[in-house]
């Protein structure tokens, strides 16, 4: 090699190396902004007591399978796996996806809380028991359809607003001593029973909207309403002349007690939908 070509690096390595006592920059640590803008809500986190208290009103234990859509910095992921249960967080920013993973592992539940990056509407929720929100309006009702097509007596709380579109909320519960978003909405996923079922007296029919319930019963040839109809989850109950029906749905069979002037056992099995 030539002398001055050999000189060559020597020379930058002088030239670029930093001047004493200097350090190089790094890059900051990612801090989301509130208000910043996402894909498709922008970012506000929960206060901490509201996650405590939409944990409380799912009822979260370590059996349940916690989801988290645009789940932002990770917090109510977190706190469901610092309950035992194990979560998942569904978020479209790469930036707050690595910014959650490292949150959990500074709490200690990384093993627990896990997060993935992509698009919540097209996440799939089918392992949820209990989902623990913080949505617009507009997104919950597009993902209302996903939601009551849940197992069953899955739990999905919101934080402030409505799923909408006739839903109504199984509990609304406000958080005392604060400022803003401080309520939330617990909606159960109710079981499917409209239909046709056969009961030892004749035909039970009932009509559906979500939790609520009302039809008729063909009982010995005289045809009777169904009243006061509702189902919290699997548990339903409704009455008919006087007699309340409660008891349990378990697919295409129901069974519970009757109490009127007796109480007896009752059963039911669905013939048609």
């Amino acid at each position: 090699m030539p002398p001055a070509t050999r000189a060559f690096p020597l020379l930058c390595a002088l030239f670029f190396a930093p001047a004493p006592g200097a350090v190089w920059a790094q890059s900051a640590p990612y801090k989301p902004v509130m208000g910043q803008q996402g894909k498709d809500v922008v970012w506000i986190p929960s206060p901490t007591g509201m996650v405590e208290m939409m944990l409380d009103m799912a009822q979260v234990t370590p059996q349940d399978f916690v989801v988290d859509l645009g789940s932002g910095d990770g917090r109510n992921v977190i706190a469901a796996a610092k309950r035992g249960a194990p979560a998942l967080g569904v978020e479209f920013n790469p930036d707050l996806v690595e910014l959650s993973k490292s949150n959990a592992a500074a709490e200690g539940v990384g093993g627990k809380a896990s997060f993935v990056q992509g698009d919540m509407f097209a996440a799939d929720i089918s392992r949820a028991t209990a989902l623990i929100l913080f949505l617009i309006p507009q997104n919950l009702e597009k993902l209302a359809g996903k939601f009551i097509g849940l197992k069953p007596g899955t739990r999905i709380v919101s934080n402030t607003y409505e799923i909408g579109g006739g839903w109504e909320p199984d509990d609304t519960q406000r958080l005392p001593l604060c400022a803003s978003w401080c309520g939330a909405h617990l909606y159960i996923v109710p079981a499917k029973v409209a239909g046709t079922w056969r009961l030892p007296q004749g035909d039970l029919t009932l009509q559906q909207e979500f939790q609520y319930i009302w039809g008729s019963h063909d009982y010995n040839g005289i045809r009777l309403n169904v009243e006061n109809g509702r189902l919290r989850g699997e548990e339903i109950v409704f009455v008919i002349n006087g007699v309340e029906y409660s008891g349990r749905v378990n697919g295409d069979t129901m069974t519970g007690v009757a109490k009127g002037r007796i109480t007896e056992n009752w059963a039911a099995t669905r013939v048609r939908e």
